[in-house]
C-alpha cells in the first residue's frame, strides 16, 4: 500500500510502523466494541439502584430476574435486529392490496421487525398493566428496550398503554372482555398493539382545531369522517383517536374518544385508507401515514363531552412518562457508548478520555442521562398512585407540573447526550454503521416533538400556574424532598436543595407578574431550572440510599459534577 505524507510530492511505501499504527488503531476498536454491555440491566448501575429503591423487596424480587434476562437479550438480540431493520431497504413499505387485489391497508415489515417485537411483547411489559397500577413494573422492561432507539416497537408499546388505561378506566364491559387480553397478552401471535391519533394537518398542538368528524350510528356505535395528518404505527391493530362528536361546538369541548379496530368482526378492514407513509427524520422502523377515514366503524370510550379531558388523563400523561423513559434509555445508551470509546481510543500517543476537554463530555453525558433517569423514575411510584387513588391533591398536582417540566428537559437532554456522544467519537460518530448514536440522535429529535413540543409544554406549565397555581405544589413538594436528607448522609442537601428551592419561587412569583409575551420568554430558562432542582433533589435521595444500602457513591459524585455545572 501507498501512503502519501504532508508535503511530499509523490506517495512512499507503507512501513512496517505504519501497518503497526493501523494494526493498533482496529484493536483498540476492536477492543471498545468488545467492552459495550452485553446485558442492559446489568450494566446501568444507576437504574438497577433506582428500581430497587423504589419498587420494594417484593417487587425487586420478582422482577430482578426477569429483567436480567430481559437485559441480556435487549443488548444482544434485539439491539442486533434493530439494526438491521433500520437500514434504508428494510424500512417498512404500504401495502395496500393483497395479490388477488383485496384491500388489506397493509405494512409490510422486514423479519428483524418481527425479532424485535417477538422479544419485547413476550417479556410480558404489557401483561404489568393487567391490575391498577403496573407504571413500574412495566416501564422496567421499556427502560432496556429503550437503550435499542424506538426500534421499530418502543412507539406502538406506549400507544397501547394509553388504550389499556383507556379502555380499563372508561371501556364498556364488552369493550374490555373483546379486547384487553389480547392486548395485554405476552404472545407476540396473538396480541394486539395500539396507536394514538390526534394530529390533523390543520394543527398538530392545537388539538381544539380537530375537524374530523363522528356521526352516531343506529347501532350506538359510532362512524369516523375525515383526514389525520401523522398516524404513527399505521397498522396497528386498535387505533385511538379524536372526533368531532358535535360539529356545532368548537374547540376541545366538542372533541370525543373513540376506539377504532382496524379489523371488523367479519375480519375485513375498517372504512379507513392509508395514503402514504411518511418519510421521518428519525423512528424510521415505525410506520407513520396519513390516513383518511370513510365511516370507520368506532365506539366512544366515556361520555363524548369528556373525550378532551381523557385523551389528557389517560392518553398523553401516559404518553409523556413513556417518552421520558425513551429519551432515557437513549442517553444512558449514549453514555455507554461514549464512555467506552473514550477508555480505548488513542490520539496523540494519550488515551482521549485522558484529556479534560474529552473527560468533561463524557462526565456530561453520564450525569446527565442519570439525572433524567433518576429524575423520571421519581415520578413512576406516583402515577401508580394516582391510579391507585393513593396521591394526595398536593402530590397530584405537583404531578401534573412535573411530567411537563420532564417530558421536555429529558429529551432536550438526550438529544445532548447523543450528539455529544457523537462528538467525542468524530468523524466515526457520524457513519451510521460505526455506532447506534446517529439513530439515536435522529430517535431522539422525534422524541422532542412529540406528545407536545418544548413550547407547547411550556405554555402549557405557564397557563397551569395561572390557573391552578401548580407551582406551588411543586414548590411544596421538592422542599419536602430536600428536607427529609436531614440527618443522613446526603445531609448537606437539605439546605443547598432549599437555597435552590427558594430561588425557584422567588423566580416563579416574578414570572406571573410579566404580560403573557414576556412571561412565556421568561419560562423558557425557568423551565430547565425547575427540571434541574427535581433531577438533584431526586439524584440526592438515591444517593443517601445507596449510602445507606452499601451500594456505592457513583449517583453522589454524578450529584456533585452535575449540581456545580447546572448552577444549583
Amino acid at each position: 500500500m501507498w501512503i502519501a505524507a504532508a508535503g511530499e510530492a509523490f506517495p512512499r511505501q507503507e512501513t512496517e510502523d505504519d501497518m503497526s499504527a493501523i494494526d493498533d488503531g482496529r484493536e483498540d476498536l476492536a477492543r471498545w466494541k468488545a467492552e459495550q454491555p452485553d446485558n442492559f440491566f446489568t450494566a446501568d448501575v444507576v437504574f438497577r439502584h433506582a428500581l430497587q429503591r423504589l419498587a420494594g423487596e417484593e417487587t425487586w424480587a420478582s422482577l430482578r430476574p426477569r429483567l436480567e434476562a430481559f437485559g441480556a437479550q435487549c443488548a444482544t438480540e434485539m439491539d442486533a435486529a434493530a439494526d438491521v431493520n433500520n437500514r434504508p431497504h428494510n424500512l417498512p413499505l404500504l401495502e395496500r392490496y393483497d395479490a388477488i387485489g383485496r384491500r388489506t391497508e397493509g405494512v409490510e415489515h422486514h423479519p428483524s421487525y418481527h425479532v424485535v417485537g417477538r422479544l419485547i411483547y413476550e417479556s410480558g411489559m404489557m401483561g404489568e398493566y393487567a391490575e391498577p397500577g403496573g407504571f413500574l413494573r412495566s416501564l422496567a422492561f421499556f427502560h432496556l428496550s429503550s437503550m435499542c432507539g424506538e426500534a421499530g416497537h418502543n412507539c406502538p408499546v406506549a400507544c397501547t398503554a394509553g388504550i389499556i388505561k383507556s379502555l380499563q378506566a372508561l371501556g364498556t364491559p364488552e369493550l374490555k372482555a373483546r379486547y384487553l387480553p389480547r392486548l395485554l397478552s405476552r404472545v407476540y401471535a396473538e396480541r394486539y398493539d395500539g396507536a394514538q391519533f390526534l394530529t390533523e394537518v390543520q394543527g398538530g398542538s392545537d388539538v381544539g382545531l380537530n375537524a374530523v368528524r363522528a356521526e352516531r350510528a343506529e347501532d350506538g356505535t359510532w362512524r369516523i369522517h375525515g383526514e389525520k395528518w401523522f398516524c404513527s404505527n399505521a397498522d396497528a391493530d386498535l387505533i385511538l383517536m379524536t372526533a368531532r362528536h358535535d360539529e356545532a361546538v368548537g374547540g376541545t369541548r366538542g372533541l370525543g374518544l373513540f376506539l377504532v379496530p382496524r379489523l371488523l368482526e367479519d375480519g375485513s378492514v375498517n372504512a379507513f385508507r392509508i395514503r402514504r407513509l411518511k418519510d421521518k427524520l428519525g423512528t424510521r422502523s415505525m410506520p407513520s401515514g396519513e390516513m383518511d377515514f370513510e365511516g370507520a366503524r368506532a365506539w366512544a370510550l366515556g361520555e363524548v363531552e369528556e373525550g378532551f379531558r381523557s385523551m389528557m388523563r389517560f392518553v398523553i400523561n401516559t404518553s409523556r412518562i413513556y417518552n421520558a423513559i425513551a429519551v432515557t434509555g437513549i442517553a444512558r445508551r449514549a453514555a455507554f457508548v461514549a464512555g467506552g470509546y473514550a477508555r480505548h481510543r488513542k490520539a496523540f500517543g494519550r488515551r482521549i478520555g485522558d484529556f479534560a476537554l474529552v473527560r468533561e463530555t463524557v462526565d456530561r453525558i453520564e450525569a446527565s442521562s442519570a439525572a433524567i433517569a433518576l429524575g423520571t423514575w421519581a415520578l413512576i411510584p406516583m402515577m401508580d398512585a394516582a391510579e391507585q387513588g393513593g396521591l394526595s391533591d398536593e402530590e397530584a398536582a405537583f404531578l401534573r407540573m412535573a411530567i411537563n417540566v420532564n417530558k421536555r428537559r429529558s429529551s432536550i437532554t438526550a438529544t445532548e447526550c447523543a450528539l455529544q456522544g457523537i462528538e467525542v467519537l468524530g468523524g466515526n460518530g457520524a457513519i451510521e454503521s460505526f455506532s447506534i448514536l446517529p439513530r439515536l440522535l435522529r430517535d431522539a429529535i422525534v422524541c422532542e416533538n412529540w406528545e407536545g413540543t418544548h413550547n407547547t409544554l411550556t405554555a402549557q406549565v405557564l397557563r397551569d400556574m395561572h390557573r391552578y397555581r401548580l407551582h406551588e405544589a411543586y414548590v411544596a413538594q421538592l422542599r419536602r424532598r430536600f428536607a427529609s436528607l436531614e440527618g443522613g448522609p446526603m445531609g448537606a442537601w437539605a439546605s443547598r436543595g432549599a437555597r435552590a428551592v427558594d430561588g425557584l419561587e422567588g423566580s416563579l412569583a416574578e414570572v406571573l407578574t410579566l404580560d403573557e409575551d414576556a412571561a412565556s420568554l421568561r419560562m423558557r430558562p425557568l423551565m430547565d431550572r425547575l427540571a434541574w432542582v427535581l433531577y438533584a433533589s431526586a439524584m440526592a435521595e438515591q444517593a443517601a440510599y445507596d449510602a445507606e444500602a452499601g451500594l456505592g457513591d457513583e449517583v453522589s459524585r454524578l450529584l456533585a459534577f452535575y449540581a456545580d455545572w447546572r448552577g444549583i
